[in-house]
């Protein structure tokens, strides 16, 4: 299995983002980048992810201690949605029981 990348500075280049950006989002531990063919490169998989993150930093000037606070809450609010439907299920299950 491949995966696919892309080299750091073209995606910097084309979205007009800061090399620097995602440097302080890897140091933060919200990205990771890879060395490949002598280039710092992304994973596909990471766009989505990196361009809320843009959006936050800056569209709403959020900082990325400020990022990842909200990323932190949106897996926790996630994992609840998930506990959530699980309940449901057992409730309904339980109920057909009866």
């Amino acid at each position: 299995m491949q995966t696919e990348f892309i080299i750091v500075s073209e995606y910097c280049y084309k979205c007009h983002i800061e090399p620097s950006f995602i440097e302080l989002l890897e140091d933060a531990g919200l990205i990771e980048t890879q060395i490949e063919e002598n280039e710092r490169c992304l994973m596909v998989s990471q766009l989505p992810d990196l361009e809320k993150y843009s959006r936050m930093y800056y569209d709403l000037s959020i900082n990325i201690e400020g990022i990842d606070a909200i990323r932190h809450l949106l897996q926790r609010i996630e994992l609840m949605r998930h506990e959530m439907s699980m309940l449901r299920k057992q409730l309904l299950l339980h109920d057909a029981l009866k």
